[in-house]
């Protein structure tokens, strides 16, 4: 069975629209492979994300990712000493030339600092409101609705959730875990198709001894499932910037491996056309290797 690959690219700050946008759709359009770009669209307030400092493993992944070289001293500081860049308003000539060159488009976030750091502690109301704000703002930039987001952090929940079901969304993808599935959470199960990121991002292996640059390529080739969704979260901050050589090197190497890249929006549409075969799996709060926090990942079938 051959390897399928999609690949989803998560558009966090203002540097990595203006600077790493660029940079993927050279390098993907030179592979002429698609990808999805998801995009934060209101304040980079990155900033403020300090408060992570207190999370457990937040400062061992601090050392070893070297945040600042990656994320750049000016973003750093937005939204705390320095202003927050509003992302849309400041580059939406950018995020419109990725659906001009043929690419997915879709929505992160709003505030990526307040989705991610504080959706937990939302009311349903806010949480619907950050994710209007969204919508409203990729339709005044693109003119149509958004079909897909994947929230920041891989932070979700019902009240999420339910505001991707009554956008309407063909489907999300939010979560870490194995296949495809409808999110459970309590007693609900709801009806926007959940893809989720099944392979390790590079931020989470890259200054582990284990994992020196040149083998993150080759572990994450050995991780691929032939009977699987194979999904790869990339960031225009990271694979876009300071480690676009090993992006370089991955999509160098997937010919070679038998691996073809499909569009999440193509998988989604060929999964749903087979709707009732898709399970319900709980949707839960837990770790992930390599990174802080608890994220929302693929818990069992129900």
């Amino acid at each position: 069975m051959a390897l399928r690959l999609a690949l989803k690219i998560d558009v966090d700050t203002d540097r990595g629209t203006r600077l790493g946008v660029p940079n993927l759709l050279a390098d993907l359009g030179a592979a002429g492979v698609p990808a999805t770009f998801l995009f934060s669209l209101g304040p980079d307030q990155t900033g403020r994300a300090i408060t992570r400092v207190f999370r457990p493993g937040f400062l061992k992944k601090v050392g070893r990712t070297s945040i600042v070289e990656l994320y750049g001293v000016r973003t750093l500081l937005n939204g705390t000493l320095l202003p927050a860049p509003h992302i849309g308003r400041r580059n939406e000539a950018m995020i419109r030339s990725v659906r001009d060159a043929g690419f997915e488009t879709g929505i992160h976030c709003y505030s990526h600092y307040r989705w991610q750091d504080y959706v937990h502690t939302m009311s349903p109301g806010a949480v619907s409101a950050e994710f209007e704000a969204a919508r409203t703002e990729f339709r005044r930039i693109f003119g149509t609705e958004a079909v897909t987001a994947g929230a920041a952090g891989w932070q979700a929940n019902a009240n999420s959730r339910a505001a991707y079901d009554r956008a309407g969304l063909l489907y999300a993808s939010d979560t870490r875990g194995t296949a495809p599935f409808f999110p459970r959470i309590g007693d609900r199960t709801f009806a926007t198709l959940e893809i989720p990121s099944t392979l390790p991002t590079v931020d989470e292996l890259m200054g582990r001894p284990e994992f020196p640059d040149d083998r993150i390529v080759p572990h994450l080739l050995s991780l691929l499932r032939p009977d699987a969704l194979n999904v790869f979260t990339l960031h225009a901050e990271i694979e876009g910037l300071g480690r676009r050589g090993i992006f370089r090197q991955l999509l160098a190497a997937l010919p070679g491996a038998g691996v073809g890249v499909v569009s999440l929006e193509e998988a989604a549409r060929q999964l749903l056309a087979q709707r009732a075969s898709i399970p319900a799996c709980e949707l839960q709060q837990g770790s992930i290797d390599g990174r802080s926090g608890l994220l929302a990942v693929q818990g069992p079938p129900v």
